[in-house]
């Protein structure tokens, strides 16, 4: 998926943190799979490393929506892209907390990218007012 990413666009904070949000739940992601690739006692995988995928799938989304929403020239086009932020972001922190109760070490770095996430719906406030 490649974007021509206008460039203006690297300074804005949001953007920066959507990246830092991606790389931070590629980095988790990729840790807690070593844990939970293992497949249990009776045989069965262990379905929460779904959730890891999910993380980065959904991290990865931020950044082009803000993009496209940059993009936008007319409002309600531009709302759309940040309802999808706010849905994205939601599923983010929800599959954050689900990987919180799993059986493993990398599940103390997920408080981590929840605040982030938090800074990220800040900044999001700010920089809808600039839309």
């Amino acid at each position: 998926m490649n974007y021509s990413i206008p460039s203006h666009l690297s300074n804005i904070p949001l953007y920066q943190k959507a990246m830092d949000i991606f790389i931070l739940s590629r980095s988790i992601s990729t840790y807690l799979n070593d844990d939970l690739c293992l497949l249990d006692v009776d045989g069965k995988e262990n379905n929460d490393i779904y959730f890891t995928g999910d993380i980065i799938q959904q991290s990865s989304n931020l950044a082009p929506e803000i993009i496209n929403a940059e993009r936008e020239r007319f409002s309600d086009k531009k709302h759309k892209h940040i309802e999808s932020l706010d849905r994205l972001t939601y599923r983010l922190y929800k599959n954050c907390k689900r990987l919180e109760n799993t059986k493993s070490n990398g599940r103390d770095y997920l408080p981590i990218l929840r605040s982030e996430l938090k800074k990220f719906r800040k900044l999001k406030h700010n920089w809808m007012l600039t839309l």
